[in-house]
């Protein structure tokens, strides 16, 4: 018996310290990002919108297999000053935009003034990564 409890703690300290052991958890090292706009642009609308994605995956919403645990879509958040609950699925309204089929780009229509940009990784299920993946909030001018 000593030298079962022995075993499986060595698997439990191996286990809990491997990346990629958690579902749904990107490495330290990943990030989204945006490839064609930053802080401070002045664009005109309508504007394309090109996300970027560093250490971990892009599936589209509703994917099974070990691809879910390795990769998300993203969502953008369009002047969003509060952050959706990470523990819930993010929304879907007009703050909240899901590209669902794993779209890396848009074309965006916003009225002219200061917008923010914020993007945000989601599941199979729209909810965040743990941690979750977030981008750094941009604000653009649409003149």
């Amino acid at each position: 018996m000593r030298r079962f409890s022995s075993v499986l703690f060595v698997f439990m300290v191996f286990a809990f310290n491997v990346p990629g052991v958690f579902a749904h958890s990107p490495p330290e090292h990943a990030q989204v990002y945006f490839i064609n706009l930053k802080d401070g642009d002045v664009v005109e609308s309508p504007f394309k919108v090109t996300f970027g994605i560093k250490g971990f995956g892009i599936t589209p919403a509703g994917s099974t297999g070990k691809i879910r645990h390795m990769a998300g879509h993203h969502h953008l958040l369009i002047d969003v000053s509060n952050m959706p609950d990470m523990d819930d699925s993010i929304p879907r309204d007009k703050k909240h935009m899901h590209f669902d089929k794993g779209e890396t780009e848009a074309v965006l229509t916003l009225p002219k003034g200061q917008h923010t940009l914020q993007l945000l990784l989601g599941d199979e299920q729209h909810e965040p990564q743990d941690p979750p993946l977030i981008s750094e909030k941009i604000s653009i001018t649409v003149k």
